[in-house]
């Protein structure tokens, strides 16, 4: 049987891509050629921010101090399991050399990027959670240097932020947001190092400079709005569905929440308790959550489990959530998510902020093909090779043959140089 949904999303109008592609456009290139300056006019009219945009040394060091011990715990707490995890990263990929054939040898080296820039959002809520995960990760890969920007609040940025830099290990920080932070990451104003690869989530203008800076530089991904579904067979509770639904419909009007279920009556009591909830949250967290799930949430009916891993599949989503029976059954089956929850007791909340795997996460159904940010995506994974003369004759051969086969006469040229009887009694420099 089809999937019925129970509440369909109606959708949002769609932003004006063209026109955020085209203000990007313009505005980098004022930022190539006024450099600096240019920077600074866009941080005093977008960011409302005159001051010198690098924090010293002692701001990020001091930072912790204006903050409540419990959260200077928390972010330690959080800090320390994101690290755990990435080093494990780390350690799961290793450089290797193997023998092809005799004399033909071939390996693989793992190279830290020389610099790493990361984008901290900031806008309606103060990403701390942002700030660990990419800091963190670039060190744990071995990054060489870790500048950072995040955009300034009326009074600076928030100090939250500013110490989770400071402790995952940000050399150098910006309180500079939007195009214009991206921007001073990626050309390397200030005197900032030139990042080799700029990372972190931003909204669409941050999303769509990453995206025109790509190529000379590399990116982690073009992230769009974030998305979460959530499968619940009859042993899951409502009211958890509910508000994991919820907690994620607060990113905004233009995050969609799923939930798919093979059981009406679950279905049912989500569908009366979503609006409660919301209603309970203050503002503006509030409208942020009502519009995603009036907009953007959908609640669909399965007859199986299978049904309800298909349309999974078929989603891709950022976070995928699974509140049913026989777990492992579900991690062998999933294949397209940006990262999965196992069981209720597992809430996409302690991902997004303490668990330990990264959040920064393929949206809009780019899980189908790639994963989120890892210690992977600052390495650099090339390879080398060595012929000795007794792999010559048949390796020299074969590549020659390719190479006439393909129209290539100055590579197969290349290769019969290195036949051993073009070669024989030869001296030095003949």
């Amino acid at each position: 049987m089809p999937i019925t949904h129970l509440k369909a999303a109606p959708g949002l109008p769609p932003q004006n891509a063209a026109d955020i592609s085209d203000t990007v456009q313009v505005m980098l290139a004022a930022l190539r050629t006024g450099g600096e300056e240019a920077a600074l006019d866009y941080a005093r009219r977008l960011d409302g921010h005159d001051a010198a945009p690098e924090l010293s040394p002692a701001a990020l060091a001091g930072a912790h101090r204006l903050l409540p011990v419990t959260l200077v715990e928390d972010i330690a707490y959080a800090h320390a399991n994101i690290r755990a995890f990435a080093e494990a990263q780390r350690a799961s990929v290793q450089e290797f050399e193997v023998e092809l054939r005799p004399g033909l040898r071939a390996g693989q080296r793992l190279l830290p990027l020389g610099c790493a820039g990361v984008y901290v959002p900031g806008g309606r809520y103060a990403h701390i959670a942002s700030a660990l995960m990419t800091v963190t990760t670039a060190r744990a890969a071995g990054v060489g240097t870790v500048t950072a920007c995040t955009p300034p609040g009326p009074d600076g940025p928030h100090p939250a932020i500013l110490h989770a830099l400071h402790l995952a290990g940000a050399d150098r920080v910006l309180a500079m947001g939007g195009v214009q932070g991206i921007a001073a990451l990626a050309l390397g104003l200030f005197d900032l190092p030139g990042a080799d690869l700029v990372a972190g989530p931003g909204n669409a203008f941050v999303a769509e400079a990453k995206r025109q800076l790509f190529g000379p530089i590399g990116i982690d991904m073009v992230a769009g709005p974030t998305d979460s579904m959530i499968l619940a067979d009859a042993t899951a509770r409502a009211e958890r569905v509910a508000l994991d639904l919820v907690s994620q419909a607060e990113h905004g009007g233009t995050s969609p929440v799923w939930l798919v279920t093979t059981h009406a009556p679950l279905a049912d009591a989500v569908l009366a308790m979503v609006p409660r909830i919301i209603a309970s949250l203050p503002e503006p967290n509030r409208s942020a959550a009502h519009e995603a799930w009036a907009a953007l949430g959908e609640v669909m009916l399965a007859d199986t489990r299978e049904e309800m891993a298909a349309q999974a599949d078929l989603y891709a989503p950022e976070h995928l959530h699974v509140q049913a029976a026989d777990l492992c059954w579900w991690r062998q089956r999933l294949s397209a998510y940006g990262s999965l929850f196992l069981g209720a007791d597992t809430t996409v909340a302690f991902g997004d902020k303490a668990a330990g795997p990264n959040h920064v996460l393929p949206t809009g159904r780019a899980a189908r093909y790639t994963g989120g940010l890892s210690v992977h995506k600052f390495l650099k994974c090339v390879t080398w090779q060595s012929a000795a003369p007794e792999a010559l004759a048949d390796l020299a051969r074969a590549s020659a043959g390719i190479s006439r086969a393909e129209g290539m006469e100055g590579h197969a040229r290349a290769c019969d140089a290195r036949l051993p009887d073009r070669n024989a009694g030869r001296c030095c420099g003949s």
